[in-house]
Protein backbone atom coordinates (compact mmCIF):
# COMPACT_ATOMS: atom_id res chain seq x y z
CA UNK A 1 0.00 0.00 0.00
CA UNK A 2 1.91 3.59 -1.18
CA UNK A 3 1.34 6.55 1.81
CA UNK A 4 -1.36 7.94 -0.11
CA UNK A 5 -3.38 4.91 0.18
CA UNK A 6 -2.53 4.52 3.69
CA UNK A 7 -3.01 7.95 4.41
CA UNK A 8 -6.62 7.72 3.26
CA UNK A 9 -7.55 4.68 4.96
CA UNK A 10 -6.21 5.92 8.62
CA UNK A 11 -8.41 8.69 7.95
CA UNK A 12 -11.32 6.55 7.12
CA UNK A 13 -10.86 4.27 10.16
CA UNK A 14 -10.52 7.25 12.52
CA UNK A 15 -14.04 8.93 10.66
CA UNK A 16 -15.50 5.34 11.90
CA UNK A 17 -13.86 5.08 15.37
CA UNK A 18 -15.48 8.75 16.01
CA UNK A 19 -18.68 8.01 14.66
CA UNK A 20 -18.87 4.73 16.39
CA UNK A 21 -17.99 6.45 19.42
CA UNK A 22 -20.59 9.18 19.10
CA UNK A 23 -23.19 6.82 18.78
CA UNK A 24 -21.98 4.73 21.92
CA UNK A 25 -22.19 7.86 23.62
CA UNK A 26 -25.76 8.85 22.28
CA UNK A 27 -26.97 5.86 22.99
CA UNK A 28 -25.47 5.41 27.04
CA UNK A 29 -27.16 9.43 26.96
CA UNK A 30 -30.23 7.87 26.35
CA UNK A 31 -29.96 5.44 28.32
CA UNK A 32 -28.92 7.74 31.50
CA UNK A 33 -32.10 9.81 30.49
CA UNK A 34 -34.53 7.26 30.46
CA UNK A 35 -33.34 5.91 33.51
CA UNK A 36 -33.36 9.55 35.12
CA UNK A 37 -36.71 9.59 37.56
CA UNK A 38 -38.99 12.05 36.40
CA UNK A 39 -40.24 12.91 39.87
CA UNK A 40 -43.78 13.77 41.35
CA UNK A 41 -45.24 17.07 39.30
CA UNK A 42 -46.80 19.86 41.60
CA UNK A 43 -50.30 19.21 42.59
CA UNK A 44 -52.32 22.24 42.00
CA UNK A 45 -55.97 23.11 42.88
CA UNK A 46 -57.56 25.44 40.65
CA UNK A 47 -60.47 27.54 42.51
CA UNK A 48 -63.14 29.45 40.47
CA UNK A 49 -61.51 32.50 40.85
CA UNK A 50 -58.27 31.77 39.35
CA UNK A 51 -55.91 31.14 42.18
CA UNK A 52 -53.89 27.83 42.24
CA UNK A 53 -53.72 26.27 45.58
CA UNK A 54 -50.42 24.20 45.58
CA UNK A 55 -50.83 20.24 47.90
CA UNK A 56 -49.26 17.70 48.88
CA UNK A 57 -51.00 14.77 48.97
CA UNK A 58 -49.46 11.66 50.51
CA UNK A 59 -50.14 7.76 51.98
CA UNK A 60 -53.55 6.15 51.89
CA UNK A 61 -55.91 5.31 54.41
CA UNK A 62 -58.23 7.97 56.69
CA UNK A 63 -57.87 11.64 55.03
CA UNK A 64 -56.47 13.96 57.13
CA UNK A 65 -55.83 17.20 55.90
CA UNK A 66 -54.00 19.98 57.07
CA UNK A 67 -54.30 24.12 57.20
CA UNK A 68 -51.23 26.15 58.15
CA UNK A 69 -50.31 29.36 59.93
CA UNK A 70 -50.67 32.58 59.08
CA UNK A 71 -47.70 33.08 56.92
CA UNK A 72 -46.41 29.87 56.67
CA UNK A 73 -47.26 26.83 54.28
CA UNK A 74 -47.84 23.15 54.07
CA UNK A 75 -44.02 22.52 54.68
CA UNK A 76 -44.60 23.40 58.42
CA UNK A 77 -46.52 20.35 59.12
CA UNK A 78 -43.31 17.96 57.93
CA UNK A 79 -43.23 15.93 61.02
CA UNK A 80 -46.51 15.51 61.17
CA UNK A 81 -47.54 14.55 57.34
CA UNK A 82 -44.00 11.95 57.65
CA UNK A 83 -44.95 10.00 61.10
CA UNK A 84 -48.54 9.61 59.89
CA UNK A 85 -48.00 8.60 56.39
CA UNK A 86 -46.00 5.84 58.07
CA UNK A 87 -48.74 5.35 60.81
CA UNK A 88 -50.91 4.37 57.65
CA UNK A 89 -52.97 7.46 57.33
CA UNK A 90 -53.09 9.68 54.05
CA UNK A 91 -52.31 13.16 54.62
CA UNK A 92 -52.86 16.18 52.67
CA UNK A 93 -51.55 19.90 52.95
CA UNK A 94 -52.06 22.84 51.16
CA UNK A 95 -50.61 26.45 50.93
CA UNK A 96 -52.86 29.26 51.51
CA UNK A 97 -53.16 31.18 48.09
CA UNK A 98 -50.52 34.08 48.33
CA UNK A 99 -48.50 31.36 50.57
CA UNK A 100 -45.39 29.24 49.57
CA UNK A 101 -46.36 27.63 45.92
CA UNK A 102 -50.09 28.76 45.99
CA UNK A 103 -50.29 31.66 43.80
CA UNK A 104 -51.05 35.02 44.53
CA UNK A 105 -54.13 37.00 42.58
CA UNK A 106 -54.06 39.65 44.60
CA UNK A 107 -57.45 39.15 46.23
CA UNK A 108 -59.17 36.94 48.25
CA UNK A 109 -57.80 37.10 51.85
CA UNK A 110 -61.11 37.60 53.85
CA UNK A 111 -62.48 34.17 56.16
CA UNK A 112 -65.43 33.68 53.34
CA UNK A 113 -62.93 33.37 50.29
CA UNK A 114 -60.46 31.19 52.23
CA UNK A 115 -62.96 28.79 53.43
CA UNK A 116 -64.35 28.46 50.13
CA UNK A 117 -60.57 27.69 49.23
CA UNK A 118 -60.52 25.04 51.18
CA UNK A 119 -63.87 23.46 49.97
CA UNK A 120 -62.18 23.49 46.50
CA UNK A 121 -59.14 21.15 47.92
CA UNK A 122 -61.73 18.90 49.93
CA UNK A 123 -64.18 18.72 46.47
CA UNK A 124 -61.96 18.50 44.06
CA UNK A 125 -60.06 15.46 45.22
CA UNK A 126 -63.43 13.75 46.70
CA UNK A 127 -62.52 13.84 50.06
CA UNK A 128 -64.70 12.55 52.85
CA UNK A 129 -64.43 11.41 56.50
CA UNK A 130 -61.90 13.95 57.19
CA UNK A 131 -60.06 14.75 60.25
CA UNK A 132 -59.21 18.28 59.32
CA UNK A 133 -56.63 19.83 61.72
CA UNK A 134 -56.14 23.73 61.63
CA UNK A 135 -53.08 25.64 63.03
CA UNK A 136 -53.49 29.24 64.36
CA UNK A 137 -55.28 31.14 61.58
CA UNK A 138 -55.72 28.08 59.59
CA UNK A 139 -58.82 27.43 61.89
CA UNK A 140 -60.20 30.11 60.82
CA UNK A 141 -60.44 28.90 58.07
CA UNK A 142 -61.81 25.51 58.92
CA UNK A 143 -64.47 27.01 61.02
CA UNK A 144 -65.83 29.22 58.32
CA UNK A 145 -65.23 26.40 56.22
CA UNK A 146 -67.96 24.39 58.84
CA UNK A 147 -69.80 26.82 59.16
CA UNK A 148 -70.54 27.87 54.76
CA UNK A 149 -70.14 24.35 53.65
CA UNK A 150 -71.44 22.11 56.35
CA UNK A 151 -69.90 19.11 57.92
CA UNK A 152 -70.77 16.36 55.40
CA UNK A 153 -67.07 15.46 54.98
CA UNK A 154 -65.76 16.66 57.98
CA UNK A 155 -65.82 13.84 60.93
CA UNK A 156 -63.42 15.71 63.08
CA UNK A 157 -62.02 18.81 63.82
CA UNK A 158 -58.16 19.33 65.49
CA UNK A 159 -57.31 22.94 66.02
CA UNK A 160 -53.58 23.79 67.03
CA UNK A 161 -52.79 26.61 68.59
CA UNK A 162 -55.85 28.65 67.80
CA UNK A 163 -56.73 31.74 67.43
CA UNK A 164 -59.38 34.03 69.07
CA UNK A 165 -62.97 34.00 68.81
CA UNK A 166 -62.80 37.81 68.58
CA UNK A 167 -59.77 39.55 67.77
CA UNK A 168 -59.00 43.78 68.82
CA UNK A 169 -58.33 44.80 65.46
CA UNK A 170 -56.37 47.95 67.02
CA UNK A 171 -53.39 45.59 67.92
CA UNK A 172 -52.53 44.38 64.18
CA UNK A 173 -51.46 48.17 62.99
CA UNK A 174 -48.32 48.17 64.79
CA UNK A 175 -47.71 44.92 63.03
CA UNK A 176 -49.02 46.16 59.63
CA UNK A 177 -46.14 48.93 59.94
CA UNK A 178 -43.39 46.45 60.45
CA UNK A 179 -44.24 44.36 57.43
CA UNK A 180 -44.52 47.44 55.21
CA UNK A 181 -41.33 48.75 56.85
CA UNK A 182 -38.51 45.76 56.78
CA UNK A 183 -40.55 42.82 56.56
CA UNK A 184 -36.99 40.09 56.79
CA UNK A 185 -36.71 41.88 60.21
CA UNK A 186 -40.42 41.85 61.11
CA UNK A 187 -40.09 37.96 60.39
CA UNK A 188 -36.76 37.32 62.22
CA UNK A 189 -37.83 39.48 65.07
CA UNK A 190 -41.15 37.43 65.55
CA UNK A 191 -39.98 34.24 65.17
CA UNK A 192 -38.43 33.38 69.04
CA UNK A 193 -42.06 34.29 70.22
CA UNK A 194 -43.23 31.71 67.70
CA UNK A 195 -40.84 29.16 68.81
CA UNK A 196 -40.42 30.36 72.65
CA UNK A 197 -36.38 29.44 72.20
CA UNK A 198 -37.48 26.16 72.59
CA UNK A 199 -34.74 23.51 72.90
CA UNK A 200 -35.83 21.35 70.08
CA UNK A 201 -35.54 24.12 67.73
CA UNK A 202 -32.31 24.60 66.39
CA UNK A 203 -30.52 27.48 64.70
CA UNK A 204 -31.15 25.79 60.87
CA UNK A 205 -34.99 24.96 62.17
CA UNK A 206 -35.41 28.60 62.66
CA UNK A 207 -33.57 29.59 59.69
CA UNK A 208 -36.30 27.40 58.15
CA UNK A 209 -39.63 29.22 59.41
CA UNK A 210 -38.14 32.28 58.30
CA UNK A 211 -37.86 31.45 54.77
CA UNK A 212 -40.90 29.86 54.74
CA UNK A 213 -42.37 33.32 56.12
CA UNK A 214 -40.35 34.81 53.19
CA UNK A 215 -42.00 32.82 50.68
CA UNK A 216 -45.64 34.20 51.60
CA UNK A 217 -46.64 37.12 49.30
CA UNK A 218 -45.79 40.45 50.87
CA UNK A 219 -49.61 41.66 49.69
CA UNK A 220 -51.12 38.23 50.93
CA UNK A 221 -49.38 38.26 54.57
CA UNK A 222 -50.96 42.07 55.16
CA UNK A 223 -54.22 41.17 53.46
CA UNK A 224 -54.19 38.05 55.93
CA UNK A 225 -53.57 39.97 58.79
CA UNK A 226 -56.19 42.53 58.41
CA UNK A 227 -58.57 39.00 58.19
CA UNK A 228 -57.69 38.05 61.76
CA UNK A 229 -57.77 41.83 62.84
CA UNK A 230 -60.95 42.09 61.89
CA UNK A 231 -62.01 38.41 62.28
CA UNK A 232 -65.69 37.65 64.77
CA UNK A 233 -65.36 33.54 64.54
CA UNK A 234 -68.00 33.30 67.45
CA UNK A 235 -70.95 32.22 65.74
CA UNK A 236 -68.91 29.99 63.54
CA UNK A 237 -67.79 28.36 66.62
CA UNK A 238 -70.84 27.93 68.20
CA UNK A 239 -72.23 26.63 65.33
CA UNK A 240 -69.42 23.66 65.05
CA UNK A 241 -71.39 20.00 65.54
CA UNK A 242 -68.22 17.48 64.73
CA UNK A 243 -65.99 15.80 67.29
CA UNK A 244 -63.22 19.00 68.19
CA UNK A 245 -60.04 18.74 70.43
CA UNK A 246 -57.89 22.15 70.38
CA UNK A 247 -53.96 21.51 71.20
CA UNK A 248 -52.90 24.50 72.59
CA UNK A 249 -49.57 25.24 74.48
CA UNK A 250 -49.26 27.23 78.41
CA UNK A 251 -46.34 29.22 76.84
CA UNK A 252 -47.54 30.42 73.80
CA UNK A 253 -47.04 34.26 73.55
CA UNK A 254 -48.24 34.61 70.20
CA UNK A 255 -52.33 33.81 71.34
CA UNK A 256 -52.30 33.29 75.09
CA UNK A 257 -53.89 29.86 76.31
CA UNK A 258 -57.04 32.07 77.74
CA UNK A 259 -57.27 32.21 73.67
CA UNK A 260 -58.33 28.62 73.59
CA UNK A 261 -60.15 27.91 76.54
CA UNK A 262 -62.60 30.78 74.81
CA UNK A 263 -62.71 29.05 71.65
CA UNK A 264 -63.39 25.95 73.64
CA UNK A 265 -66.24 27.18 75.29
CA UNK A 266 -68.14 28.42 72.75
CA UNK A 267 -67.60 25.19 70.80
CA UNK A 268 -70.10 22.20 71.61
CA UNK A 269 -68.72 19.57 73.79
CA UNK A 270 -64.79 20.44 72.76
CA UNK A 271 -62.00 18.66 74.39
CA UNK A 272 -59.01 21.31 75.44
CA UNK A 273 -55.23 19.51 75.73
CA UNK A 274 -52.65 21.90 77.36
CA UNK A 275 -49.00 21.06 76.55
CA UNK A 276 -47.07 22.55 79.24
CA UNK A 277 -43.80 24.31 78.08
CA UNK A 278 -45.26 24.73 74.46
CA UNK A 279 -44.81 27.74 72.83
CA UNK A 280 -47.19 28.94 69.31
CA UNK A 281 -45.09 26.84 67.40
CA UNK A 282 -45.48 23.19 69.21
CA UNK A 283 -45.91 21.98 65.60
CA UNK A 284 -42.21 21.80 65.95
CA UNK A 285 -41.07 22.10 69.48
CA UNK A 286 -43.49 19.33 70.53
CA UNK A 287 -43.70 17.40 66.65
CA UNK A 288 -43.72 13.70 68.24
CA UNK A 289 -46.28 14.27 70.63
CA UNK A 290 -48.33 16.01 68.94
CA UNK A 291 -48.33 13.52 65.56
CA UNK A 292 -48.93 11.07 68.14
CA UNK A 293 -51.93 12.90 69.29
CA UNK A 294 -53.48 13.65 65.76
CA UNK A 295 -52.89 10.22 65.13
CA UNK A 296 -55.25 8.94 68.34
CA UNK A 297 -57.99 11.84 67.25
CA UNK A 298 -57.71 10.60 63.70
CA UNK A 299 -58.36 6.82 64.44
CA UNK A 300 -61.19 7.80 67.00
Amino acid sequence: MDRRSATTSLAAAAVAALVAAGGRSAGARTQETKKMPSGPRPSFVETDDGASLFYVDWGAGKPVLFTHAWGLNADIWEYQLTELVDQGLRCIAYDRRGHGRSTDPGRGYDYDRLADDLAAVINQLDLSDVTLVGFSMGNGEAVRYLQRHGSARIARLLMVSTIPPQSDGSLFNGMIAGLKQDRPAFFAKGVPAFTGGHAAVSPAMTEWVIAQFMRASPKGTIECMRAISRGDLRADMRAVTVPTLIVHGDKDQVNPLETAKKAAELIPGCALKVYEEAPHGLVITHRERLAQDILAFARG
